[in-house]
């Protein structure tokens, strides 16, 4: 008469926790109530000027943090204003996806000018030899720096016909100047590659 039934044994099932959506944001969305509070603290004004530095030091330390991580991932809405945009993207992979002159030249003259100041007592003729050397690097980079700005504005105005190109082949020559592994934002593309 009292005995239990099979069925009363049995533990009673427990609802499972929802399981996030594959699209979703993976917390839930907060009240009305939560989400206002939250805006009023971040509108928060300062008491006195020391705290009014602080929340400012902090606010720029942020600002700060985010462009640099932006500037190694390219992600342009951290950028400088000076690199932001998708023309200034593509002149960037442009640069870096070729072997310059203009990369290589500063060290090449360091190094040139160098030997020219330590061995030109013994050897009189090597300062004639450097100051040649001078002037053909300096045709050579005259050279690269003419047939970069052209071939990019060529390649921009195909690309982004209308954007405007004022400016982009100092931009251009300017991030060509630094060597690869220095530059930033940091290389995208590859050197061959050819850029999108």
């Amino acid at each position: 008469m009292f005995r239990r039934t099979k069925s009363d044994t049995t533990t009673p099932t427990v609802p499972a926790e929802p399981q996030a959506k594959p699209g979703g944001k993976g917390r839930p969305t907060p009240s009305r109530k939560e989400a206002e509070a939250a805006r009023k603290a971040s509108y928060k004004k300062p008491r006195n000027r020391k705290e009014a530095s602080a929340l400012r030091r902090e606010k720029m330390r942020t600002e700060r943090a985010k462009m640099q991580s932006a500037l190694q991932t390219g992600d342009d809405r951290y950028l400088p204003a000076a690199d932001k945009g998708p023309v200034r993207r593509f002149a960037r992979d442009y640069v870096d996806a070729r072997y310059s002159v203009m990369e290589f030249a500063l060290p090449i003259l360091l190094v040139v000018s160098l030997v020219g100041v330590v061995f030109s007592r013994e050897f009189p003729w090597l300062a004639g030899l450097v100051n040649i050397f001078f002037l053909v690097m300096i045709l050579v980079i005259a050279g690269d720096w003419f047939l970069l700005s052209a071939g990019l504005k060529k390649a921009v105005g195909v690309k982004f016909p209308s954007e405007p190109v004022k400016g982009i082949g100092f931009y251009a020559v300017r991030r060509t100047m630094q060597m690869r592994r220095w530059r930033l934002p940091k290389p995208m593309v590859k050197r061959g590659e050819k850029p999108v």
